[in-house]
């Protein structure tokens, strides 16, 4: 159990600093990591992807608490547009959870893939949607939160690999999109891991050590290492290479969503 709890400080170091570098937030990094650290321990293929994306929203869940207070001090954060974006987004996660729960294991992992690659090419070739010609109203900002919810809390991120390039598409400036995906990612990561306890509170298949679907060693790693290395990443993200980074984590994302594809094809 130690050496197993140091594995998960390591993890959530990695992720801290790749979310401060990046600012895409580490469920990215955190699930599939934890699906292959899952099925090394031996833990049942039926549940333990589930269990991966369950634990990842639980740590975002913490994680983001601080990153909203920081956002929130600098006045970035838009909460006109964060109230109705919010409102689609609690009702999409619940729906996101339901949905990822009836797939099996493989095939959340395959879609996973298919996800993992789509962000290594944007992030590979920096592809930025144009800006559209208006501003959005309340329900397309609730249908949009919506699909955000629902797409988030089936892959375990924090909706900010969708949410920023919605909102620079619909005319908000990066450093409004940015600090207002941060928001979102609260009530995505507090309803999605609510509704992953929820629905796996009786699961037999689910080893020693969850609550529901969340594997609390994990969480607790991860959550004590990834906060202060938040800090550490967004800090060299000002002195190191920013374009040799995003490519170097593309190529990480590519491998993993190849690995995913052809294991499960």
């Amino acid at each position: 159990m130690l050496m197993t709890l140091l594995l998960y400080l390591v993890l959530g170091a990695f992720a801290g600093v790749a979310a401060g570098l990046f600012g895409i937030g580490g469920g990215l990094l955190i699930v599939p990591v934890l699906i292959f650290t899952f099925a090394a321990q031996g833990f049942p293929v039926e549940v333990l992807t589930h269990m991966a994306v369950a634990t990842s929203l639980a740590t975002i869940l913490v994680t983001s608490i601080s990153s909203v207070r920081a956002h929130h001090k600098r006045g970035a954060v838009s909460w006109s547009l964060f109230r109705p974006l919010a409102v689609g987004i609690l009702f999409g996660a619940v729906l996101g959870v339901n949905t990822a729960v009836l797939l099996p294991g493989p095939t959340l992992q395959l879609i996973f893939g298919v996800f993992a690659l789509l962000v290594a090419l944007q992030m590979g070739f920096n592809l930025q949607p144009p800006q559209s010609p208006a501003a959005p109203g309340t329900k397309e900002l609730a249908g949009a939160g919506g699909v955000i919810g629902w797409a988030s809390s089936i892959f375990g991120i924090g909706g900010g690999t969708l949410s920023v390039p919605y909102m620079t598409w619909r005319r908000q400036e990066m450093r409004v999109a940015v600090a207002t995906s941060a928001a979102c990612g609260l009530p995505i990561a507090l309803m999605g891991t609510l509704t992953n306890v929820w629905l796996g509170w009786e699961q037999e298949a689910l080893p020693e050590w969850t609550i529901g679907y969340v594997y609390l060693p994990a969480f607790l790693g991860i959550i004590i290492s990834s906060a202060p290395c938040a800090k550490l990443g967004a800090r060299w993200a000002h002195n190191l290479p920013q374009p040799v980074l995003k490519k170097c984590f593309a190529v990480f994302l590519l491998l993993v969503g190849l690995r995913f594809l052809f294991s499960n094809l």
